[in-house]
């Protein structure tokens, strides 16, 4: 056999059963709108959720102990991350150039005004001011566990992670009360629809990120990163300051500049 610093992979079922997951996922939300039961929703999710578990676990046991992420495959991982972030990027691109697209020039049908007229925007200065301050709070922490981890310092790094998935689960429940008060719904014309899927769809960023870093905090806990190997947080941390940079922007565009 030839040696060569890459790894391999094995072959997988995670991805077929993801595949398989995804669909059921989908086909049980599409049901679910038009009145149907929750079975195939609960299902493709539960199947999801038990793929992520068993992928996770063959990573972490690819990377922890069994040593086939070396530099090179390292060197792959972040410019996987990288471009996964710039199709983010460019995911959230278009929920902008849709909210500009209407606000910038809006049509009779809109009453040639934004926010169209008879909508009731929220207070930019009230809970979208405050989820700001908790997000970018929440950068910080995390930027702070990175700086702890790689100098050693483990306590430090789990305080850190650990403040930083609180905060993050703070965010998402101000979020719901926020869409729980709301005084328009995702019906009410275009800036209902672009409200509520732009800042939804962030929120769903939210709660991924915050697992992201649950999963980082845990295996902090058992000892699974070093202070030169440390990959699965540095890509969280990226995620995360991504989430940052975009909340940034939608909280300036959407809740102040669009009020």
């Amino acid at each position: 056999m030839v040696r060569q610093p890459f790894h391999l992979v094995e072959f997988s079922p995670w991805p077929l059963t993801g595949s398989l997951g995804a669909l059921m996922l989908t086909i049980g939300l599409t049901s679910w709108f038009h009145g149907g039961g929750l079975l195939m929703l609960a299902l493709g999710l539960s199947i999801i959720i038990l793929t992520m578990l068993q992928w996770w676990r063959d990573v972490i046991r690819e990377a922890t102990f069994m040593g086939h992420h070396t530099s090179y495959v390292a060197k792959g991982l972040r410019w996987g991350m990288i471009l996964f972030i710039a199709s983010e990027v460019l995911f959230f691109f278009a929920f902008f150039w849709a909210f500009f697209h209407s606000s910038l020039a809006p049509t009779p049908e809109l009453g040639c005004s934004w926010p169209p007229t008879g909508i009731d925007i929220i207070n930019p200065f009230s809970v979208p001011l405050l989820n700001t301050a908790v997000l970018l709070a929440s950068g910080v922490t995390v930027t702070w566990a990175h700086h702890s981890l790689m100098e050693g310092t483990r306590k430090e790094t789990m305080q850190a992670l650990a403040l930083t998935v609180l905060l993050g689960g703070y965010f998402s429940f101000l979020q719901g009360l926020e869409y729980m008060e709301a005084p328009f719904t995702i019906a009410d014309s275009v800036y209902g629809s672009t409200f509520f899927v732009a800042t939804g769809f962030h929120g769903l960023h939210v709660l991924i990120g915050s697992s992201f870093l649950l999963v980082c905090l845990l295996r902090t806990a058992m000892f699974q990163f070093s202070d030169s190997h440390h990959f699965g947080f540095e890509a969280a941390a990226w995620y995360w300051h991504f989430v940052d940079v975009v909340w940034i922007f939608l909280y300036l565009c959407v809740y102040w500049w669009g009020a």
